[in-house]
């Protein structure tokens, strides 16, 4: 197995993501804007670390240049402002999408070119994409835009033997998510779940791995929701 980057590998389902790839044999770059974290997780798992802002493309381009070669890139790292259109500010609009958009246009740019045949890019969407709700403003149509990105990403990059998949989680129990997803208000939204729970991180992490397999070698182009049936519609409670 070669070298797997995850960016937002701090914490939270970037952390899992590569706690799965290592088990599975990559050597692993953790990348992450907070260079605490991201050493923690390389010290956790034997690898390396590099901090990096993925939505500078000066940063990224320093990436690129400290690395060798790349077998698995994912790009995880996001953030979300949520609030209505309405009340977004620009800052907090251009801010989503620099990262969220932009930060996975800048890391497959400059990384693609280090990736060989057989190589796989992951990128992290959401299940927001496809089901839109009120008072998360430009979160939903930044990760519609990481979809689209897969899939031209897919088209150009097949030539070269690359494959480009996403994986958009639901509610995803993670430190940045947790206030949501426990108690009352948890278990409320677990309901609503086909499934009749609230995901983990791992739960992610697994398909992910996935992806980046030899056995996902004919998939490319896809988008994978991972969010124990929410997209499939709403249950009646």
């Amino acid at each position: 197995m070669g070298t797997a980057v995850v960016t937002g590998a701090g914490q939270g389902l970037g952390r899992a993501i590569a706690k799965r790839l290592a088990a599975d044999g990559h050597q692993i770059v953790a990348v992450d804007l907070d260079p605490q974290t991201a050493a923690a997780t390389a010290a956790s798992l034997g690898g390396q670390w590099r901090q990096c802002d993925v939505s500078d493309p000066g940063s990224v381009a320093a990436l690129a240049e400290s690395l060798d070669g790349v077998e698995v890139l994912v790009n995880n790292a996001g953030i979300w402002i949520f609030s209505d259109m309405a009340d977004s500010t620009p800052g907090d609009v251009r801010r989503v999408l620099e990262v969220n958009v932009m930060g996975v246009f800048y890391c497959t740019q400059a990384l693609a070119p280090l990736m060989g045949p057989g190589s796989a890019i992951v990128n992290l969407s959401s299940n927001a994409a496809y089901s839109n709700s009120p008072g998360v403003g430009i979160y939903p149509p930044s990760k519609a835009a990481v979809e689209s990105l897969t899939r031209q990403t897919a088209l150009e990059l097949g030539r070269r033997g690359i494959r480009a998949n996403a994986v958009g989680p639901g509610m995803i129990l993670t430190e940045g998510t947790r206030v949501n997803y426990e108690g009352e208000m948890g278990a409320q939204r677990a309901r609503a779940v086909p499934l009749g729970r609230n995901g983990h991180p791992s739960d992610v992490a697994d398909v992910v791995g996935f992806l980046a397999s030899d056995d996902a070698r004919y998939v490319t182009g896809q988008v994978i929701y991972v969010d124990g049936g929410l997209s499939a519609g709403r249950l009646a409670l």
